[in-house]
């Protein structure tokens, strides 16, 4: 990371958006408590990351890129696990309702699709019924249907009052998800604004047409087109 500086509105869902090793992820485990932050400060509802990490966990949810479960046991029972971690003793049915899942509470997870995994994973970041949730990558691998399914219930969870910080590559998704975009590349965020902004600063021509661009064209101008390992 190379000096970079951001604030998060109380309710919105906020985007960090970039190629394959922008800084994305590694910005998201700092604020998370799950990497050292190398220098300045981050803190989330007041609390210093680095010094009260035990009291910033107990506000965030996370949903990582890759999550692995217990075979054996079913959605529910995985569901009250993860409580327990937190000193909670959350309703996995409620939890599974949340997320489109309470047709499943017996099953295991490797019956579950793709879309079905990428569910399940958010409810297990909500069993502390979080004030921030992280998501990184949250639609990586799934068909368009899962995918919408997803980004709905990405905004139901907005709409409850839920403040969202997701990470993606996918243009789509920050553009229909986002209030705000932080674009990232090699460390650093070289623009932030609204998808509307940033489509009417930097998409090309005819410059500040009403909805001309989109924020691939932004993403493209911003750093630029050459192919990357």
């Amino acid at each position: 990371m190379d000096g970079i500086s951001f604030s998060i509105k109380t309710g919105e869902i906020y985007g960090l958006l970039g190629p394959n090793g922008a800084g994305k992820t590694s910005t998201l485990e700092m604020l998370e408590g799950l990497n050292d932050i190398d220098g300045g400060i981050a803190s989330i509802d007041g609390l210093d990351v680095s010094t009260r990490t035990h009291e910033v966990k107990k506000i965030i949810g996370v949903q990582l890129q890759a999550n692995e479960y217990f075979d054996r046991m079913s959605l529910s029972e995985l569901l009250v696990l993860f409580g327990k971690l937190y000193a909670q003793s959350p309703n996995p049915i409620e939890l599974l309702k949340r997320v489109n899942l309470e047709d499943k509470a017996s099953a295991k997870p490797a019956e579950l699709s793709g879309g079905q995994k990428q569910r399940f994973s958010i409810a297990c970041a909500l069993v502390n019924d979080p004030k921030v949730l992280f998501l990184d990558e949250p639609t990586t691998g799934l068909d368009p249907q899962a995918k919408r399914n997803l980004w709905q219930l990405v905004r139901d969870l907005n709409d409850s009052g839920m403040t969202i910080v997701l990470t993606t590559h996918n243009m789509e998704e920050a553009e229909y998800l986002c209030d705000r975009i932080a674009i990232m590349d090699q460390g650093k965020i070289i623009a932030e604004d609204t998808p509307q902004n940033l489509i009417l600063e930097h998409a090309s021509e005819p410059p500040k047409a009403k909805l001309h661009g989109n924020i691939e064209d932004v993403f493209l101008a911003l750093t630029g087109h050459e192919l990357r390992d």
